[in-house]
């Protein structure tokens, strides 16, 4: 048995919470992962697991093993990385979670320039708006906007999102350009809203001005819960919408979209890349987070400073 192989699987499957995700997670068959945490119970000679048809919980002695395996295993992956000059030369999977808006628009028109860089990392990007757990999602970093909630998590900010009013000339020519927040519901407009895919909230249009703020969350005549889809329904002519001004300023310059309400401005949205905390030592995730700074200071529509709203 390879006893430093057999704490990482064991790593896993405690963060994964069940033997089938966390063969997926480390793209190994699931019979292996079975018989690499039996040799490791019987070198120990505890039980570390507990099995179910759906699920796996750790034992008493299982969680305290995994305390010391997860540092342990950071320990020896930095004593590698500084043997092996991987902190000048980053190398291996690494596995990134990206908002789609964000991926269209920032990550991946230059992720050619990242790949450069560092031609030994190789990189799974997961594109959703859905929030992914870090941990049991096997994830090393993933950006986000908004606050964050989890403070087990290390997160750097890299920018903040300008929010603004927006719709169609062609809309605007049927339904008249609204000169007051309060006229978004009157029901002469038509509204376009985000809802959260996990808790299904729905996010009210969102107006400041001089202390005042004012939310719209009625009446809604659409919501959307991805940001590209929001974008193609606002496009489409569905109603008047806020998205950010990183999304809206080409359509602006073609003169597909118009700026509404510009004295009523929507607070700004903080942006962070996140990671775990046993992920700080690593050389594949601190150069990745590296980039992404580097690459979100060099856009003005991401560095707006005004007082900020809660997660979009």
């Amino acid at each position: 048995m390879d006893q430093i192989q057999a704490m990482r699987i064991f790593a896993r499957v405690v963060e994964a919470g069940t033997f089938t995700r966390a063969a997926d997670s480390l793209l190994m068959p699931k019979a292996s992962i079975t018989k690499n945490i039996q040799a490791l119970e019987q070198r120990l000679r505890v039980k570390l697991l507990n099995r179910t048809t759906r699920r796996v919980t750790v034992t008493a002695d299982g969680a305290a093993y995994y305390d010391r395996a997860v540092r342990l295993l950071a320990d020896f992956d930095d004593l590698e990385a500084s043997v092996s000059q991987a902190r000048t030369t980053p190398r291996g999977r690494l596995r990134v979670d990206v908002g789609s808006t964000t991926a269209r628009l920032m990550v991946l028109p230059h992720l050619a320039e990242f790949q450069s860089r560092y031609p030994e990392i190789e990189i799974d990007l997961g594109v959703s708006d859905r929030t992914v757990d870090l941990i049991s999602d096997n994830v090393d970093c993933v950006i986000r906007g908004g606050e964050l909630t989890d403070q087990s998590l290390v997160a750097r900010r890299i920018g903040n999102l300008e929010f603004v009013t927006v719709a169609t000339p062609e809309y605007l020519a049927r339904h008249g350009v609204p000169q007051h927040p309060r006229e978004l519901e009157s029901g002469h407009h038509r509204n376009v809203l985000y809802f959260s895919s996990v808790s299904t909230r729905r996010y009210p249009l969102d107006f400041h001005k001089d202390g005042e703020v004012i939310e719209i969350s009625s009446p809604s005549h659409l919501t959307v819960n991805e940001g590209n889809a929001y974008m193609t329904a606002v496009l489409a002519g569905q109603g008047i919408g806020q998205v950010s001004r990183l999304q809206a300023q080409e359509y602006f310059d073609n003169g597909q979209l118009r700026n509404l309400l510009e004295d009523w401005t929507p607070a700004l949205v903080p942006i962070y890349v996140v990671y775990p905390p046993n992920s700080h030592l690593s050389a594949k995730v601190r150069a990745f987070v590296d980039w992404v700074v580097e690459l979100f200071a060099r856009n003005p529509l991401l560095q707006g400073k005004a007082p900020e709203s809660g997660p979009r």
